[in-house]
Formats: C-alpha cells, structure tokens, sequence
C-alpha cells in the first residue's frame, strides 16, 4: 500500500493524493486537491476545493505543552480548515485550530501555530513562523524569515519584510509576574515593516505607518508616519502616493 486513506475521510472529485500520503479519520478534502507524497493530514482536518499541498507538509498537527511552557495549550484544539484554493508549500507545518482563507500561499518551511486565523489572499513567505493565537488579515505579505510571535494581531493589507523580530514578553523569560503580562504586537491596516526591524512586546505599528529597516520598536508608531533609528522615532509623514487610499486597490 502507497497510501493510507482512514475509512471516515472524504476525497472529493479529482482529488489525487501522493505516494505515503496519510489521511485520517474524519478529514474531508474537497474536489480537484493536489496532495504531494509523504503528506500527514490529521484527524477532522477540512480542506476545500482545489488546494494544493506539497510533499512532507503536516496539516493539523496538535500542538505539544512543555512542563514549563507559558503559551501553548494542550490538545483541546479544533481542527485545522484550509479554504479553497490555498497554495501550501513542502515542509510546513499547519497546526490544529489553525484557519487559512481562500487563496492563502504558505511558502516551503513555513510554520503555523494553532488557533491562528490567517486572512484570503495573503502570503506567508518561505521559512515564517507564525505563533499561537494570532490574527493575520487579508492580503497581508509575511516575508521569508519573518517571526510572528503569540497574541499578535496584523490588519489587512499589513507587509512585513524578511528577518523582521516581535516578541510577546518584558520579563524575558524571569519570575512568576511575566505570566500575567503577556501581549503581542498590533500592526493596524497598511502598517509595514521594513527588513530586520525589532518589535518589542505589545508595540503598536498605527494604519499606514512605516518602520524603517533595522530599526528597534519601542514605542508606538504612530499612523502615517515613518519611524527609524534604535530606538525608533517618528522622522517624517508617509509620501501621499504611498497611502493605502491612493493605490487604487479594489479590496
């Protein structure tokens, strides 16, 4: 036997599965799938029509509670829904209680933690890692490399460039209080992110500001504005022709 399909599962028309594919119990996938070889998919997983996921990737993995883990829960998570349409590279791992939207592309190495929404039309580049407990929006650009930690929340229309760094905790992984304290970082609708820039934790990009690359977040940025250095400070008004309401963008 090449393949392992569990009696409960649902392949719709079309769908071809790869060699030492795994579908188990209760996953539905829709019409016209391309499954590569050696793909896991686990139980209650629900991919739509016309997916495509290549070899060695994992869709609804449950995630795993270390002893002294501060942010990931146990196995009660729902299963992972994949919509129509989706691209999903070889060797990512989609975890369980994680929804992507229609026509998301998730690039080779990526990583996606559970009980995180990704919004349609976004792309999570080669190598991201996406945390638990995050909100992704629509027709977002998460470039390779990129680090989304937990609890963090990006609008529509958000770019974050390679090599870009959040984090979710003050204390640093000292003392008791950090559990209280936990907060990811907010980038409102058409806020971007240039390349290598470090956020700290519960950091706020505002709609259509602009961090420069290789610059330290540790204050707000406030809308429509540029904001660069170590730390980083507001240096001047985003250019008018680069405004989200000035790309004639049909959302």
């Amino acid at each position: 036997m090449d393949r392992y399909v569990d009696p409960s599962a649902t392949v719709g028309a079309g769908t071809a599965l790869g060699y030492f594919t795994v579908v188990e119990r209760d996953v539905r996938i829709g019409a016209g799938c391309e499954i590569g070889s050696n793909v896991v998919i686990h139980p209650g997983t629900v991919i739509g029509d016309h997916v495509r996921i290549d070899d060695n990737t994992v869709i609804g993995k449950l995630p795993m509670k270390a002893a002294l883990s501060a942010t990931t829960e146990g196995d009660d998570v729902p299963p992972a829904i994949i919509a129509d349409e989706c691209l999903i590279g070889a060797c990512v791992v989609v975890y369980a209680g994680c929804e992507l939207g229609t026509r998301v592309l998730v690039a080779d190495l990526a990583s996606i933690r559970e009980n995180v929404v990704i919004g349609e039309y976004t792309i999570v580049g080669r190598g991201v890692t996406v945390e638990n407990h995050c909100r992704i929006g629509r027709r977002c650009k998460l470039e390779s490399e990129c680090y989304i930690t937990a609890y963090s929340k990006l609008g529509d229309r958000v770019f974050v460039a390679p090599g870009v760094s959040t984090s979710n905790d003050n204390f640093v992984g000292r003392s008791e209080e950090r559990f209280k304290h936990f907060k990811g970082v907010i980038v409102e609708k058409g806020g971007r992110i240039g390349a290598g820039v470090v956020i700290l934790p519960g950091k706020t990009v505002g709609a259509d500001a602009l961090v420069a690359a290789g610059s330290v977040l540790t204050k707000d940025a406030p809308a429509g504005k540029i904001v660069m250095g170590t730390p980083a400070r507001p240096i001047r008004d985003v250019p008018e022709d680069q405004l989200l309401e000035n790309q004639g963008w049909d959302d």
